[in-house]
């Protein structure tokens, strides 16, 4: 049986897709802390910035318990297309959704979304079968239990989608230190905490 080919990210290929990450559905999440969740879903939102790649909002029937999207990423992204989806629950089945991330003409596509095994399972299936890579960012993404949530990654992974965490997304397109090592290290610094020693201690280190 062969392997398939290592199919990674590249910064000039790739969507970002912020999916229902709505004041409503994120009191659902579980299989984070609230706080854990936050930063990783904003961490996500500061790499898509820091390499400059297309990002497309979406929310689902806002006016209901969903809620309206959370406030940091309309703040974070004011400019970027964003998709108040009336009723479909899966985002793929809106028209204009799909319009905005083929208008961008790339194919890979790096999701996350609330919640993971319904609005980000969804459009991923969707995606994939229309020819799409699609990474999911797993601590982007939320759901009711870990039962569930590894349940949706079992699902996504068979179909042939890859399974991310925000900062492994960030290395695979950073690629080299060499193309900017503080930009990524002050990036993750502000995300994790640890992550912060090691700059303090290459700052120390470079001021000899």
């Amino acid at each position: 049986m062969s392997q398939p080919d290592y199919k990674r990210l590249n910064k000039d290929d790739a969507v970002v897709l912020l999916v229902d990450h709505q004041t409503g559905l994120i009191s659902l999440v579980q299989d984070f802390s609230p706080n854990e969740f936050k930063n990783n879903v904003l961490a996500l939102g500061d790499l898509a910035k820091f390499f400059g790649l297309p990002t497309i909002l979406t929310t689902s029937f806002e006016q209901g318990p969903n809620g309206p999207l959370v406030p940091e990423l309309k703040e974070m992204f004011p400019e970027a297309p964003y998709i108040a989806r009336p009723g479909q629950i899966n985002a793929w089945d809106n028209e204009d959704f799909v319009k905005a991330i083929k208008a961008t003409g790339r194919k890979q596509l790096i999701i996350a979304g609330v919640v993971t095994d319904v609005c980000v399972a969804f459009p991923t299936l969707s995606a994939l079968a229309e020819g799409f890579e699609v990474f999911v960012v797993t601590d982007a993404s939320g759901t009711f239990n870990e039962t569930v949530q590894q349940a949706a990654w079992v699902r996504m992974t068979q179909a042939g989608a890859q399974m991310m965490n925000w900062f492994s997304v960030a290395c695979e397109l950073h690629r080299d230190w060499r193309n900017d090592i503080e930009g990524l290290g002050n990036l993750l610094s502000q995300r994790i905490p640890n992550y912060r020693n090691l700059m303090n201690s290459y700052a120390a280190l470079s001021a000899r």
